[in-house]
């Protein structure tokens, strides 16, 4: 190489000073470099690494475009989403709304493929930990003094009346009967097949097991069977494996086992409960990572890779699977000190009152990407239903401080009341589905929790529609107590009819089965605890009965096939929510109205009770504590 000379400069002097500069830069390089390094192994270094890292180096990206995601196979039209499906031969339907399909390894790890390594940075539950101090720490002791009632009552809810007692020590032996046979025949597995006497584990829970367990921790706690709620607790401290690498639906998912795991906190205290939940609520975020940040319903919870259900219309996300995640979400903050998963549900709400709603009424399909409605098919029955239910009870369990929650639930209902209730021509009200301005006069077992729904929310609304509604509220239980008094066995039908001269009455064969669901008893309770008419107590009684007459078999709890046979034919399996929910809400509504007082609690959708947050109290409790420790 030949240096062109400078005046006054001698080659060699040229080539020193190039040297000079050359250390000069390499010094300041390295010196850049540990100071950066540096920063990244103080102790509390969480800030500046959020300063200088993207969202999506510290989640797992899915390559390629938003649309570049593989689904799998649609399902036959016949067995679309409900949260709960026809069963199909050799199998039952569950109360899920994801697809009840056999998993697929091959798919699996062709998703898995498509997904970036985790960022080793830092977890979720490390920036809790980092960032938390000693003020903002939840304080399980601290939480216990800003409840108004204790949890359990003052004689466990024990009710005065002899005959209401009798009958929830019926429930309580009921709850014991299945435990007992689930334990016996198919511990650590997901569910019961009480026929055939062995586990299932199914394909809702990416690879979680323990379904039963997870589901049963709060109502084996407030019946006072505690040996077999320590022997629940004993296998989720030794046994619950959060390190599947499976497909998972987030909706089941985060109501089963992350709600689950929540009450069972709140009730106890049990630290491992609270570890669980937030470790399991990590694996969930990147469901999140779409142009939308609305959710996709399916995640592998291994790598965090998320898609579509394959039989969801354009590749769309589930109202009611995106819209039921705010109650666990907003305590998963509250116990973590993250605001990251508070913040993933607010967006969720932003965008949804951004975009238009046709009539007001909220589409059961969204697509993650647009942001826009897919279809113009509006239930409050399965694809919609939990949805408008987290409204009302976000509101609640914020101590009514909620009020972007309040309007949107009451806007909902008035879009809900012009649109879609209707009177039979025998005077029963209904709920029927909207399919883009045609009204479909069918109302699915599932929408009859919206008896309890509104009736809870008939006091918050317009002064002057506080009775209006809690009047609707009764009719609609009315007609779904109908739907199981013109059955033959006396349980109600998946789905019943208000056309053709139907009357709250299965029409299709595809629509007789029972497989232990809760809504209609769900809402008994809700509607015992604000009226104390004593038909509802009779009500549930009369589905006790039935319970044990046809569901009831040697060695568990079973759903039947039609309900409108004498001659019963068994789905072979006792769902998770059996446990969870039917015979937890038989249990209250045989109970006194101070067992998991409506003054402190609110309960998910899948029945597991969530305290209400008093951030005004949980903050004097946190500075008196201050102030005595100084």
């Amino acid at each position: 190489m030949v240096f062109r000379k400078l005046p006054g400069v001698s080659a060699s002097g040229m080539g020193l000073r190039l040297s000079q500069k050359f250390v000069f830069l390499l010094f300041l390089s390295g010196l850049v470099t540990l100071c950066f390094g540096a920063l990244f192994f103080l102790p509390d270094s969480v800030r500046l690494k959020r300063i200088f890292l993207s969202k999506t180096e510290v989640q797992p990206v899915t390559v390629g475009s938003e649309n570049d995601v593989r689904e799998h196979p649609k399902r036959p039209k016949e067995q679309e989403h409900l949260r709960g499906l026809t069963p199909a031969k050799g199998e039952t339907g569950t109360k899920s709304k994801s697809p009840n399909r056999e998993e697929t390894e091959a798919g699996g790890k062709a998703q898995e493929d498509l997904t970036l390594p985790r960022s080793k940075t830092e977890s979720a539950s490390q920036k809790a930990t980092s960032t938390g101090t000693s003020s903002d720490t939840f304080s399980f002791k601290r939480f216990q003094r800003c409840l108004l009632k204790p949890p359990l009552g003052r004689d466990d809810g024990r009710p005065a009346d002899p005959q209401s007692n009798e009958r929830r020590e019926k429930v309580k032996e009921m709850m014991k009967f299945a435990w007992d046979n689930y334990k016996g025949y198919a511990w650590g597995k997901n569910e019961l097949r009480p026929l055939t006497k062995n586990g299932h584990i199914g394909n809702m829970f990416g690879g979680l097991r323990g379904a039963s367990i997870i589901d049963s921790l709060d109502t084996l706690y407030i019946m006072g069977l505690m040996e077999e709620y320590n022997d629940a607790k004993e296998w989720v401290k030794t046994s619950l494996d959060l390190n599947s690498n499976g497909e998972a639906s987030l909706f089941e998912v985060n109501i089963r086992y992350v709600g689950g795991l929540l009450s069972a906190y709140y009730l106890t205290g049990e630290e491992v409960f609270k570890n669980k939940a937030v470790e399991l609520g990590e694996k969930l975020l990147p469901a999140f990572n779409t142009p939308t940040g609305i959710p996709r319903g399916v995640i592998n919870l291994g790598s965090g890779t998320s898609w579509s259900w394959g039989w969801a219309s354009a590749g769309s996300s589930i109202l009611a699977e995106f819209g039921t995640l705010h109650l666990e979400f907003v305590h998963l903050t509250e116990l973590s000190n993250n605001p990251i998963y508070k913040e993933k549900v607010m967006n969720i709400r932003k965008l949804l009152n951004k975009i238009e709603k046709p009539h007001g009424l909220y589409p059961n399909f969204l697509s993650p990407v647009s942001g826009n409605w897919v279809q113009h098919h509006v239930s409050i029955g399965g694809l919609g239903d939990s949805f408008y239910e987290y409204l009302i009870k976000s509101y609640l369990m914020s101590d009514k401080t909620d009020e972007d929650a309040k309007t949107m639930y009451y806007s909902a209902m008035e879009a809900i009341e012009a649109n879609l209730v209707q009177k039979s021509p025998g005077g029963l009200t209904y709920m029927a589905e909207w399919r883009g301005g045609i009204l479909d006069h069918k109302m699915g077992h599932l929408a009859c929790f919206s008896g309890g729904m509104i009736g809870i929310g008939a006091d918050d609304g317009a002064p002057e529609k506080r009775q209006h509604y809690l009047d609707l509220a009764a009719e609609i239980t009315h007609t779904c107590h109908e739907s199981y008094a013109r059955s033959t066995t006396k349980l109600g039908p998946e789905a019943f009819r208000f056309d053709s001269g139907a009357e709250a009455t299965a029409t299709r064969l595809s629509d007789r089965y029972y497989i232990l669901r809760p809504e209609v008893i769900e809402s008994y309770m809700y509607m015992w605890r604000l009226t104390h008419d004593p038909k509802y107590r009779d009500w549930g009684w009369e589905a006790v009965e039935a319970l044990e007459q046809h569901c009831r078999v040697e060695s568990g709890f079973s759903g039947i096939r039609d309900v409108y046979t004498m001659t019963v034919s068994h789905d072979n399996m006792q769902q998770s929510f059996f446990l969870s929910e039917t015979l937890k809400y038989l249990y209250l509504l045989f109970s006194d109205d101070d067992l998991l007082s409506f003054e402190d609690w609110v309960f998910n959708t899948e029945a597991h009770p969530l305290p209400i947050i008093r951030k005004s109290c949980l903050h004097d409790e946190a500075t008196e504590e201050k102030t005595v420790s100084e």
